[in-house]
């Protein structure tokens, strides 16, 4: 027992950089806008978290590669061979991008506790959400003081387990009539607004640029090399499974409960004030575990990933404990209390961001596939004229969806 119990452990260690990239992909963005996909269409929009799941596999495979080989990251091959003003542009939207989510995350998870904290309460109030917001940052920006890269990777490992087991769980309480997910894998868009704004919203939650760019830079805090490549394909596997099956989890619980009630999920705590009643207590307590392991292991991911890219554009050392990246954690652990404090609410913005992360996607992914060609770089690893081919595809559908996601925000507005 004790050996299987340290073979498993071993397994997990393999597969970190995936896990810490399930982490961060699946946070409460991802669970709100995959509830309200659920809630709204069923599981008619299945087919998008399929598609952008096994594109995001190969884009893993392919940044993955590019770092294993040349052991440099994307950030920085942009920064050396196309100029700092590419490099530059990608980083700064990608800042953009994730203060947004920094803000929305944290005010998600406060909420959700508030809600399901109730009955605990004599006033029926909740929990403070400010309160729920302080000892989270001061819990996570402690342990981010005290640890390195592979510490925090045990830490999310440990938080996508259980989101894992809770997610799944729910589903399988309340999961639809098995034809209906089948149905869902067939490609469509129901004739509305924002039909559009979610499918956007669910591909780039998956397909962001800076879950591939993050991709690179956790290969290479991994210490993998050429050697590794079986084992770098293994873990891209596990991870952007691990993502569509989570992500169609939350989903298949919105669809099998909220759908034929006619119920809509407009908002972050929607989900649990209607879901309670119809699947009780238990199965909410569950699946409020799972959002909170969701909001916690993106998080961590976000506080990180600014000082992550900074010491890679910079070729230094990933050091968190220089005051320069103790301050800017900092910096984006306050942001989580903006609206705890000053109220509002961040869905909209969630959703409509990560329809946003699709603008630079494209030219993340044009820049990649350009390095990945060069003989200079990749010797007989350069990939093949197939890959070129899958990777033009994969930009191509980009592109599209950040056209749909463009008129479907301007509609909204």
């Amino acid at each position: 027992m004790k050996n299987r119990w340290k073979k498993f452990a071993i397994f997990l260690s393999s597969i970190g950089p995936g896990l810490y990239l399930v982490g961060y992909n699946i946070g409460t963005g991802s669970v709100t806008t995959m509830a309200s996909a659920g809630a709204a269409y069923n599981m008619a929009l299945a087919w998008a978290i399929f598609l952008s799941c096994v594109f995001t596999y190969i884009l893993f495979v392919a940044f993955g590669r590019y770092t294993l080989i040349t052991g440099e990251t994307a950030l920085l091959s942009y920064k050396k061979y196309f100029g700092k003003p590419v490099a530059i542009f990608v980083f700064l939207t990608i800042i953009f991008s994730e203060m947004v989510s920094s803000v929305g995350v944290m005010a998600i998870v406060a909420d959700v506790i508030r809600e399901w904290s109730r009955p605990l309460t004599s006033s029926g109030n909740g929990f403070n959400t400010i309160i729920i917001s302080l000892v989270i940052v001061v819990l996570a920006l402690f342990t981010l003081y005290q640890g390195k890269y592979g510490f925090i990777e045990k830490i999310l490992t440990v938080f996508v387990t259980l989101m894992g087991i809770s997610f799944i769980l729910t589903a399988f309480m309340v999961i639809p009539d098995a034809s209906t997910v089948i149905k869902g894998l067939i490609p469509s868009i129901p004739n509305e607004t924002n039909a559009a704004l979610i499918v956007t919203g669910m591909i780039g939650t998956t397909m962001g640029a800076v879950i591939f760019l993050t991709r690179s830079i956790v290969v290479k805090q991994k210490g993998w090399r050429a050697g590794d490549l079986k084992l770098e394909k293994r873990d891209s596997f596990v991870s952007a499974l691990l993502m569509f099956v989570l992500s169609a989890s939350v989903m298949a619980a919105a669809a099998g409960t909220l759908f034929p009630e006619g119920l809509k999920v407009n908002n972050a705590i929607d989900m649990i004030k209607l879901l309670e009643p119809l699947a009780g207590r238990f199965a909410i307590s569950i699946f409020v575990a799972g959002i909170v392991c969701a909001g916690l292991s993106s998080l961590y991911p976000h506080y990180l990933l600014i000082p992550m890219l900074l010491s890679d554009y910079r070729e230094e050392e990933l050091n968190l404990q220089l005051p320069r990246n103790r301050a800017i954690m900092a910096f984006y652990a306050s942001l989580g209390l903006i609206v705890p404090i000053f109220g509002g609410s961040p869905v909209f913005v969630m959703i409509a961001s990560q329809a946003v992360t699709l603008l630079v996607s494209p030219l993340v992914l044009v820049l990649i596939q350009i390095l990945l060609n060069r003989e200079s770089l990749m010797g007989k690893y350069k990939i093949s004229l197939s890959m070129n081919i899958v990777l033009g595809i994969i930009t191509l559908f980009t592109i599209v969806m950040s056209v749909v996601g463009a008129f479907a925000l301007q509609d909204s507005f």
